[in-house]
């Protein structure tokens, strides 16, 4: 991705262009998934972890990332589609979210952006705000490597 994209992709989102943040944000555009801190922290070892770390919550404010419980045991963080609204004001709180889909394998942790999350009916006097849908599984590579060694 071109630099000056990334920097329209900041200022779509009101974020100031700086040489950290498009740093990370090309990197996660690279990795092609979503990510965790520790995944940003290896992947950019001259770069300091705090400021990795506040990046991501800038981005967080801001609506470029979404986080993602995929019961890995770390928070992982997924670059937003340009269209996406999820967390701002006017939000419906479902209109945004997709399921995601952790490979056991690689342990890498996709947005299947075409595939809603499933409505689900609560109780009566429970007032659902968010929900996370975590599809696992082998993702394709994984499962093309597995299936390379049965051959």
């Amino acid at each position: 991705m071109k630099l000056s994209e990334l920097e329209k992709e900041l200022d779509l989102r009101g974020i100031k262009a700086t040489a950290m943040r498009l740093l990370i944000l090309r990197t996660m555009r690279e990795m092609n998934c979503a990510v965790s801190l520790t995944d940003l922290e290896n992947k950019l070892v001259t770069v300091d972890k705090s400021t990795i770390f506040r990046t991501l919550m800038l981005f967080l404010t801001h609506h470029l990332v979404h986080c993602i419980d995929d019961g890995s045991g770390f928070t992982k963080y997924a670059l937003c589609a340009d269209d996406c609204h999820c967390g701002e004001e006017d939000d419906d709180g479902f209109s945004n979210h997709h399921t995601h889909f952790f490979c056991e394998t690689c342990h890498r942790t996709f947005c299947l952006r075409g595939l809603p999350v499933p409505e689900v009916a609560v109780p009566e006097g429970f007032i659902l705000h968010t929900a996370n849908y975590v599809l696992k599984g082998l993702c394709p590579e994984c499962a093309a490597k597995k299936k390379g060694k049965k051959n």
